[in-house]
């Protein structure tokens, strides 16, 4: 019995320890005043804290907001929104640093994603407001008096740059992104990517898998279907239906993208990503001109289809470097794990060696027919001319 009891105290000790050590992570956090708060959690990004005491007798809760590694020329803000999620409608504290070192603290509500932070009162009232600068770390102090009752709300927390003495635009990385949660005063419950906000980061995931896939990888596939397949005769005319294939396929995944961004650009007033969003209209115009240049194909034989395929050529390989051009723009605005950009980067590089070796072995094709044309002079013709790469490179390079 004795070894058993040894263990099982062993065991108790050992959870006894990992407990104790977990909670001094959080809320041993040594404060300049000796405050101490029943609660804290650690927020999943921007190396962010929040301490706080629930009072249910008067629905108050006092806060204190925690940012490590805060310098001098930064603020830092929390705020809980109250009606929505996310920047907008958000009522934030807000720590801002002074010339002297120290940090001034006041109340803003945010209306807005052009907001500069100026100070207002909030939807609900704020007593005992304060900050401090503390080894590198700014905390801002408050006693909130919650409004309605409700102990549940979506939060926000944001870090950005001071320029001239005043709250400039935060970054738009994806830690800046991805500041958003929700929280529960009473059972001490935080969660990440709350309401809107965590919508928002599922719809821009969205939307860049979809251009991805259909303008950055399926366009330039169904391109080298079309260049390449038709060289060999056992591909005609099975290469040209695996062209439009892999064409009208990304074009329709490509609108469903296209719609997903229109979409996040009207929720996201104020958020501009220009470039991106031009070349993205541009590709959008190009595609849908290059959908009713296959409508519009004149026969092989007609006088205009030497301008139709100069036409679909340019215009397709125009789609092709503008789309992949915006997914490396795209992925940078989304800021994801980099194994995703790497392995978007993998697969270009793989297509753009696939093409080169076919491009090298297609001109041998076509260097030694046209050699075999040559010697066998008008039989040749008649034997490469309807049904191979000699005839169908005339007209259907494009097809």
């Amino acid at each position: 019995m004795e070894p058993k009891i040894l263990t099982t105290l062993l065991f108790l000790t050992l959870t006894s320890t990992f407990i104790t050590s977990s909670a001094q992570n959080c809320s041993t956090y040594s404060f300049t005043n000796n405050a101490i708060f029943t609660t804290c959690i650690t927020l999943p990004v921007q190396n962010s804290h929040l301490h706080w005491t629930y009072h249910p007798a008067n629905s108050t809760v006092d806060i204190a907001f925690r940012r490590t590694g805060v310098s001098t020329s930064e603020w830092v803000a929390w705020a809980l929104n109250v009606d929505g999620s996310g920047m907008v409608g958000a009522q934030a504290l807000v720590g801002l640093p002074d010339s002297n070192g120290s940090v001034q603290a006041y109340t803003s509500a945010v209306t807005g994603y052009g907001t500069s932070l100026d100070r207002s009162s909030l939807s609900f009232d704020v007593s005992e407001i304060r900050a401090e600068r503390v080894n590198g770390d700014v905390v801002v102090y408050g006693t909130l008096v919650l409004p309605g009752g409700r102990t549940s709300f979506n939060q926000v927390w944001q870090t950005g740059p001071v320029t001239n003495g005043a709250p400039g635009a935060h970054p738009l990385g994806s830690e800046n992104r991805n500041s958003v949660g929700t929280v529960d005063f009473a059972t001490g419950e935080a969660g990440a990517g709350g309401g809107v906000g965590g919508s928002l980061l599922h719809r821009r995931n969205t939307h860049g898998v979809l251009n991805a896939v259909s303008w950055g990888i399926l366009m330039p596939m169904g391109a080298m279907v079309a260049r390449y397949l038709k060289v060999f005769k056992v591909a005609h005319p099975a290469w040209f239906y695996i062209h439009i294939a892999c064409q009208v396929t990304a074009y329709g995944v490509g609108i469903a993208g296209w719609a997903t961004g229109l979409k996040l650009g009207s929720d996201s007033v104020g958020i501009k990503y220009t470039t991106h969003r031009n070349i993205g209209i541009t590709l959008f115009v190009f595609g849908t001109l290059q959908v009713f240049a296959l409508l519009l194909r004149p026969k092989p034989d007609h006088k205009y289809r030497i301008y139709w395929n100069a036409y679909h050529i340019s215009i397709g390989y125009a789609v092709i470097s503008l789309s992949i051009t915006n997914v490396f723009k795209g992925l940078d605005i989304l800021d994801p794990e980099k194994k995703w950009k790497h392995a978007y980067t993998g697969v270009i590089i793989s297509l753009a060696v696939i093409a080169a070796i076919l491009e090298a072995f297609t001109w041998f094709i076509v260097l030694k027919r046209k050699t075999v044309e040559k010697d066998q002079g008008p039989a040749g013709d008649d034997a490469y001319g309807a049904n191979d790469y000699g005839q169908h490179n005339g007209h259907s390079q494009a097809a």
